[in-house]
This record gives C-alpha cells, structure tokens and sequence, in this order.
C-alpha cells in the first residue's frame, strides 16, 4: 500500500470517531527517496557477503592502501574469476577502484565512501553511528 494511501485510510478512521486509528501504523517520510534507497541497497548488497568484506579488509590494511589483483586472489581458496566478480561488485558499489598497471590492477578505497556510509546508516535507523 502506497503512503498516500495509508495516510488517507488512517484520516478516515479519525473522521468516524472509532478506534481504527489505533491499528493503522503512524506515517513519516522515508529517510530515503527510491533512487538513494537502490544505491544504498546496492552498497548494503556488496557488504553482505564475506568473500568481499575480507577483500575490503585487505585493501584496506594494505601497507600501501592498495592491492594487486594477484595478491587478492592468493588469498583465498577459489579462481581468479570469482576474486574478478567480487571486485566487479565492489567496484560497482563504488566501493573500490582499479588502477591498472601494465597486466595487474591495483584496487583501493574510494576516499570517503567509509564516512558516507556511515552517515547513511545514522540516516535510515535515525541511530548515531559509532555509539
């Protein structure tokens, strides 16, 4: 049910003068529009695997803050083509980015994406981050 429709149902039920009200759920505006609603869901997407949450950690305690392909599938137990999937997804999370270098691409943090999605957590559960 749309909100405009709840909205409608819950003024209704006030104009009769009868206990309806008390069962349709109280409204507020989405924290969030549809459009930054899917580009959060596609971030929360990409950080809820534990393949691409290792693969974060490691870029992100690299020496360097950056790490080659090949040292990213070295460390794990499956094919450089699944590694490839995961970092495609980090990548398109905006997560990540590559920085090819002769045959290696080297993958580091995007610079403030870590704030961003904390400050996108405190927005959706109203909680501040970091409590």
């Amino acid at each position: 049910m749309e909100i405009q429709e709840l909205k409608e149902q819950k003024e209704g039920a006030n104009s009769r003068g009868n206990d309806e009200a008390c069962c349709v759920p109280t409204l507020v505006e989405p924290a969030l529009g549809a459009k930054q609603a899917r580009k959060a869901a596609d971030v929360f997407n990409a950080l809820a695997d534990p393949t691409r949450l290792t693969i974060l950690s490691l870029i992100a305690r690299s020496e360097r803050g950056e790490a080659c392909v090949c040292d990213l599938t070295a460390s794990f137990k499956m094919g450089q083509p699944s590694i490839s999937h995961h970092l495609k997804i980090l990548k398109d999370a905006d997560l990540i980015q590559g920085d090819k270098r002769g045959k290696w691409v080297y993958y580091s943090l995007v610079v403030g994406r870590d704030e961003e999605i904390k400050g996108l957590l405190d927005t959706v559960l109203k909680i501040p981050v970091g409590v």
